[in-house]
């Protein structure tokens, strides 16, 4: 995550710089902990045989919901901006496959939030609804860089066939 669209997002858009948005995270990030669930709530998952109906229904335990789909997006995030930054897919394409990406993330984003009572540490559930936090963040700045800024992010010189697509 971040890897293409922060840079961009401090050096040519300029809404808000590096110490701001570190303060907003922290920020959020005490909010997150002292509402996360104590020690205490904490209830033991309930076995079931599909593992995404279970992550689902927030009977799973966070780390495996949490680590395996975040390992996968941000794979599948860093090869679709990499491939768009090189020109090999036009900008339709990072679209589409963004697109494509928003239906797991809700599922991740819903199943972190559910089965973080699963998990044994406040910090543990701060963070990964931190992380959640952050791939929505990352989501409205692609689609802010995409509205606004894709002669920025694009080599619109290079793509003869979606060209109209950088304005």
């Amino acid at each position: 995550m971040f890897i293409y669209s922060l840079p961009l997002f401090f050096s040519q858009i300029g809404y808000a710089t590096p110490l701001e948005l570190l303060i907003i995270t922290l920020g959020l990030l005490v909010v997150l902990v002292i509402t996360a669930p104590s020690d205490g709530q904490n209830t033991p998952p309930i076995p079931q045989d599909n593992f995404l109906f279970a992550a689902w229904t927030g009977n799973a335990s966070l780390i495996w919901v949490f680590l395996p789909f975040f390992l996968l997006i941000n794979v599948g995030l860093y090869a679709t901006d990499t491939l768009a930054k090189t020109g090999l897919i036009t900008v339709s394409s990072w679209d589409e496959i963004h697109f494509a990406f928003i239906v797991p993330i809700i599922w991740w984003l819903t199943s972190v939030w559910r089965s973080e009572v699963v998990s044994h540490s406040r910090l543990w559930h701060a963070l990964a609804r931190l992380c959640t936090l952050s791939v929505v963040f990352e989501y409205a700045l692609k689609l802010l860089i995409r509205c606004n800024y894709a002669r920025l992010f694009f080599d619109c010189e290079e793509i003869l066939m979606d060209y109209g697509s950088c304005f």
